[in-house]
């Protein structure tokens, strides 16, 4: 029987997975992917194999939430139907938070679960349903591994003065410092990076997508990053507000406009590009729009992601390549060129007809400064991090049947 990987990304509303098989010499092969969406509401479950083939599906009654353990046990037994010959090994969750103790992906444990529950209060929307995920496998499998993947443990080679804020030592002690998030993508560019563009040591990646962010990797480290404390630090995005004056929040509380929980709606839901534009969060609509409104939304968008690339640079002392990635960045053309074009002072020529083809380079043969169009894979790094960490046990029970 071959082993298998399952990868889980556990959210409020919806699980997504996807089953990883081990093949001799540590190369992991997808076998499917799936979600269980919509589960406070009206839950549906749909499966692909490899190819984006769909395979099955089943809906619940409209108006009858599941929880993730419910989803959790409709997916591992769908798997486990129809794929005999895979047995569950380990598994891999995504999780926002690791907060100070772990720069690097863990095998779960109760003390470790303890303490990732603990980071509740920093991130409110993602932890709890993350560290949920981990409960409700473990009652379904007692005894399997399971391997927690932090989206903050990249940004920890970041310097000193990069991840303070201008606090006293007790608030940072409480929390209060530049989480940074995003990082298993920028992890998974950081090591995919080299087989496109082996010399790039100062590198500026944009993962830009419906949660959109920047990071400065300097020598294959993060040494800056712009989702700060929150996931809504730094660029505008989708329906999230970006960076903004704390000075203008307090004064929203003071005129008794919002509460905690109508500001975080605000923030979160109702601001960045859909606040700004009044008609969409979605890229593709504003650039196919014709409402001004529109057009300016866009374009404070670029005016953001240039902004930091200048700083960036700055830090690095210099730019040698530039990585578009994620749903916007892998796929808005107009977005990817409108931002090469201010970017031009840098020594970066923009290749219009690659930039058309999604690159890979979008940049011409003579450009200092080389950009790239490089799709993310969040999920595979999860499960090699599972596969990393489950080893060595792996390993001993070889010999122990030998």
């Amino acid at each position: 029987m071959d082993n298998g990987i399952l990868v889980l990304n556990s959210g409020s509303s919806s699980l997504k997975f996807a089953l990883y098989l081990q093949r001799s010499g540590g190369a992991l092969d997808v076998v499917y992917r799936g979600e269980v969406d919509h589960m406070m509401t009206a839950p549906h479950f749909s499966v692909s194999d490899a190819n984006g083939t769909p395979l099955a599906g089943n809906d619940w009654a409209k108006g009858t939430p599941i929880s993730a353990e419910l989803a959790l046990r409709y997916v591992v037994n769908w798997i486990e139907t129809h794929q005999k010959g895979i047995e569950i090994v380990a598994a891999g969750h995504r999780l926002v938070q690791g907060g100070t103790r772990y720069k690097g992906p863990c095998l779960v444990d109760s003390h470790a679960l303890q303490y990732l529950d603990g980071l509740s209060m920093l991130e409110p929307q993602h932890q709890p349903p993350e560290v949920e995920g981990i409960r409700a496998l473990s009652r379904i499998y007692p005894n399997m591994p399971q391997v927690a993947v932090f989206d903050t443990s990249f940004h920890r080679t970041m310097p000193h003065n990069a991840e303070i804020y201008a606090v006293p030592e007790a608030v940072k002690d409480a929390g209060v410092r530049h989480w940074g998030y995003h990082g298993i993508s920028y992890d998974y560019i950081n090591r995919t990076l080299p087989d496109y563009d082996a010399k790039a040591s100062r590198v500026i990646v944009g993962h830009l997508g419906s949660g959109a962010s920047m990071c400065a990797i300097l020598d294959g480290k993060s040494i800056a990053t712009t989702m700060g404390f929150s996931g809504i630090e730094g660029l505008p995005m989708g329906t999230r507000c970006g960076s903004i004056d704390p000075g203008a929040l307090l004064y929203l509380l003071r005129r008794k406009l919002f509460d905690d929980q109508s500001l975080q709606q605000l923030l979160y839901e109702e601001s960045g590009l859909k606040g700004l534009s009044g008609i969409s969060n979605d890229v593709h609509v504003l650039l196919e729009s014709k409402d001004p409104r529109a057009k300016a939304a866009l374009d404070y968008f670029v005016y953001r992601i240039v902004y930091f690339a200048g700083a960036y640079t700055a830090l690095m002392g210099g730019l040698d390549a530039v990585v578009f990635t994620a749903g916007i960045g892998e796929n808005a053309a107009p977005i990817r060129a409108a931002v090469c074009e201010r970017l031009q002072w840098l020594g970066l020529e923009l290749d219009a007809k690659a930039n058309e083809r999604n690159g890979p380079r979008i940049t011409t043969p003579q450009s200092r400064v080389r950009a790239w169009v490089i799709p993310t894979n969040e999920e595979i790094m999860i499960a090699r991090h599972t596969a990393a960490l489950i080893a060595p046990a792996q390993e001993r029970r070889q010999v122990g049947a030998m």
